[in-house]
């Protein structure tokens, strides 16, 4: 079963299940109805759901106390709305504040129930890829992650660029999972950027006893420990230009020598190298070999900022609290502050803040000034409820896609990751529009100014 699109209902009233249950089909959710608390127990413990709605007041029990029960029991526990009589809407704002994701009051919008459905189950990790954890869930993200398999079996050198925090070194780990030795093999992580220039050709290629003074036994660099592996060059965009001629050169000859050595080392292993730099300006610039930058830039694979693939953002955020502290769960308020930030550090900012989170954090819920103190964002007093908050993610993130591609709806859609017709029918619900050259907004402008 796919998370992503599985519902668990729990429903004892037969005509509104089996209504549901149909409307869910028609939309192609992968959905299981239970009729009671146990049989939800049950479903619970053998499956994995996208998102679960329950009715509060069942037969054998209350779906507040499932609810509960549920969060004690599992840390990853998907969004639960409740459907509710409006003569227990207190309780179910009560159920908000716990960790409930919303509610809907008797009778609803069926329309209104499926996109909210679709909105939380789209906040959801995929199921664990064959080697452990995923990359995200973005249609980037997603893209990348798809190629790893084919670029582990067939490439031996590979570029990752993107902004400082972006998680090249997680793809570059995720790409030696996917090599043919995997996790049996070594990875080496060094970054160019961290060392002097002098210690940096020892670190690199190592060095024989007595080669300077302080050498007291002979040394293995990076290249010699990530024999049979992956070599991971962060930051190689800082490497000083003469170690930028020893590297083109075990590039080419695929061995190295020590520092006071005289034999070559040959070296079997994949490179990976990573920047947050333009290269190609660097070049221009005379501060980068144009040979080496031909020579590594064989692939490159380009990270996105996380504030234009916010659907990452809640997927992350949830993963490191899970890490971090398992059990315990971000407030409504503080999801919203997570979805709307800009993360200007990126992954590497987002991890740091549910750290601090988890740290400060008295109780079981992560608050908002858990997260950023006395920073804390101003909610946007516009949206209501998290669903809102992520329309209007959605809203921003294919209104700057929008504009990125001049308004052209077929590239857009491309580099979204769905069809021309959905991105049509998704403008047309979140009040976008675009002409020959860039893409408008069909509603005011916030007062906050987001880049976005």
């Amino acid at each position: 079963m796919n998370p992503e699109l599985s519902i668990l209902l729990i429903e004892d009233d037969p005509i509104m299940g089996e209504s549901l249950m149909e409307r869910f089909e028609l939309e192609g959710f992968t959905a299981r109805w239970a009729h009671n608390v146990a049989e939800a127990r049950r479903w619970l413990a053998q499956s994995s759901f996208g998102v679960v709605l329950s009715d509060l007041r069942l037969p054998d029990g209350g779906g507040d106390v499932l609810f509960r029960e549920a969060q004690g029991k599992y840390p990853s526990l998907p969004p639960w709305l409740f459907i509710t009589a409006y003569s227990t809407v207190d309780q179910a704002v009560s159920l908000l504040k716990q960790g409930a994701a919303d509610y809907l009051t008797k009778p609803f919008d069926l329309d209104a129930l499926i996109e909210k459905l679709k909105l939380y189950a789209a906040t959801q990790p995929p199921a664990p890829a064959k080697h452990g954890s995923v990359l995200g869930i973005s249609p980037s993200l997603c893209r990348i992650e798809a190629q790893l398999p084919q670029l582990a079996a067939k490439t031996r050198t590979l570029l990752i660029t993107g902004e400082s925090g972006v998680g090249k070194e997680w793809v570059a780990r995720a790409f030696h999972r996917q090599t043919p030795k995997g996790d049996h093999a070594p990875f080496v992580a060094v970054n160019c950027a961290a060392l002097p220039e002098g210690l940096l050709e020892a670190e690199l290629f190592g060095y024989e006893k007595g080669a300077f003074t302080g050498a007291v036994k002979s040394h293995k660099g990076v290249f010699e420990q990530a024999d049979g592996g992956t070599l991971f060059l962060d930051e190689i965009g800082d490497m000083p230009l003469n170690m930028q001629v020893k590297l083109l050169r075990v590039l080419q000859e695929r061995q190295i020598t020590r520092i006071g050595g005289e034999r070559p080392i040959p070296v079997d292993l994949r490179i990976v190298s990573a920047t947050h730099q333009d290269l190609k300006k660097l070049v221009t610039q005379g501060r980068f070999r144009e040979d080496l930058y031909y020579r590594i830039n064989v692939i490159q694979i380009h990270i996105p900022p996380l504030r234009q693939r916010r659907e990452d953002i809640l997927w992350l955020a949830r993963r490191f609290l899970t890490e971090t502290a398992p059990g315990k769960r971000f407030s409504n308020e503080a999801e919203q502050a997570l979805l709307t930030h800009d993360w200007p550090g990126n992954v590497r900012e987002l991890k740091h803040a549910v750290e601090r989170g988890a740290i400060l954090c008295q109780g079981q819920t992560v608050s908002l000034s858990d997260l950023f103190g006395d920073e804390a964002p101003a909610s946007e007093p516009a949206a209501q409820t998290l669903a809102e908050y992520i329309t209007e993610s959605e809203r921003r993130y294919i209104d700057q896609m929008l504009q990125t591609h001049a308004g052209h709806l077929g590239r857009t859609a491309a580099a979204l990751g769905i069809s021309r017709k959905n991105l049509w029918e998704k403008m047309k619900k979140l009040g976008l529009s675009a002409n020959t050259t860039t893409a408008r907004r069909a509603w005011p402008v916030s007062s906050e100014g987001n880049a976005d």
